[in-house]
């Protein structure tokens, strides 16, 4: 059996700072076999170094053959390579796009490999969220100018009808003052949706899996019989600071859009998953760690044509939806400094919270 030298063979302790970094940093042999795998590694390749370390690369990144032929000829030539936007197929089946730099060093006693991943969809994504965020910010303030001018009337209009209703002595005429007055609450009600979360979040430490429970209860009650509910937790989650109440709102929102994604699925199944993800960046800050809880449904999928807008106000893809529920939960995310972002296709819709647990404050 061959032995796999530790890294502390080829890198000094000092270089234990590798897992402080977001680049995922892996060290092969020889024989192209996993001595080295940092943290940002760990997370980009969904491995653990328990379970990696001594592999070999094909075994690590499945259908790896042209990358195996330029690993071995740059420990033939040490010659560095860097490759552009190479596409890794995981173990774990995702497929991912990355610039590759691989570095030959031969201060160990046998020839050594430093590969670096940098994962452009990871870039992608910090652009693209932080697009959304200030389309959001701005969409927001034009939204919260518009309903405090919309309310304004609508009080005139609720008092006025109550004047007048209390004036009538026909029960015919105040029938339609009553629908006056139950209409501009209806649509007071709306305004207030529209303007989101009203009061200031109340952070309290909590353990994310009261939270997910308490929504699983209420979207169980909604559901109709069938419906299956499965449960992935990590019970090593810390508990983190969370405004219980608005929290609980926002994945509610997630969840009952993928109940009612189902309403026409066979076998219905909804499933929560938390999982701990290292040298995460929120909007050009870098977090040691965050919370990810992935919400998951069977439903027929996003249309295309809501997907880029989905977060939006007044979006929705029911015809009796107000489009409200994904634009509050994303507001709400945002109150946490956190993300919300989803993939989509038939079968198969996966939304995304990001919380984070700990700041990087280098």
């Amino acid at each position: 059996m061959t032995k796999v030298s530790n890294i502390n063979d080829q890198l000094s302790p000092n270089d234990n700072l590798l897992n402080n970094l977001s680049t995922a940093v892996l060290s092969l042999d020889h024989e192209l076999r996993l001595c080295y795998i940092n943290q940002a590694a760990e997370s980009l390749l969904e491995v653990s170094s328990k379970r990696s370390l001594g592999m070999k690369y094909r075994e690590l990144i499945p259908a790896s053959e042209a990358m195996e032929s330029i690993l071995y000829d740059a420990l033939q030539t040490s010659q560095q390579y860097t490759q552009r936007k190479a596409q890794l197929h995981l173990m774990s089946g995702t497929l991912i796009t990355v610039d590759v730099t691989i570095s030959p060093s031969s201060e160990a006693e046998w020839p050594r490999l430093i590969v670096e991943f940098h994962p452009l969809d990871r870039y992608l994504r910090i652009d693209r969220d932080a697009s959304l965020q200030e389309h959001q910010e701005v969409t927001r303030i034009m939204i919260r100018g518009l309903a405090h001018e919309i309310k304004n009337p609508l009080g005139g209009i609720r008092g006025s009808a109550q004047l007048l209703q209390h004036e009538l002595n026909s029960p015919e005429l105040e029938e339609y003052t009553g629908i006056i007055i139950e209409e501009t609450d209806r649509l007071t009600s709306l305004v207030d949706r529209l303007l989101g979360p009203a009061t200031i979040p109340v952070f309290s430490m909590v353990n994310i899996h009261e939270i997910l429970e308490r929504v699983r209860k209420l979207i169980e009650l909604e559901a109709e019989t069938g419906l299956e509910f499965i449960r992935d937790y990590d019970p090593s989650i810390p508990d983190l600071k969370l405004d219980v109440k608005t929290m609980v709102q926002a994945i509610l929102n997630v969840a009952r859009n993928a109940l009612q994604s189902l309403a026409h699925v066979s076998k219905p199944q909804i499933k929560f998953i938390t999982r701990v993800e290292r040298q995460f960046t929120i909007a050009s800050v870098k977090y040691r760690t965050v919370l990810r809880i992935d919400i998951l449904d069977n439903g027929p999928g996003i249309p295309e044509a809501l997907k880029e807008h989905l977060f939006y106000p007044m979006i929705s893809g029911r015809p009796n939806g107000t489009g409200l529920g994904l634009s509050v939960a994303h507001a709400i995310i945002y109150q946490h400094h956190g993300l919300i972002e989803f993939e989509s296709e038939p079968g198969r819709t996966c939304f995304t919270i990001i919380i984070p647990l700990e700041c990087n404050e280098d």
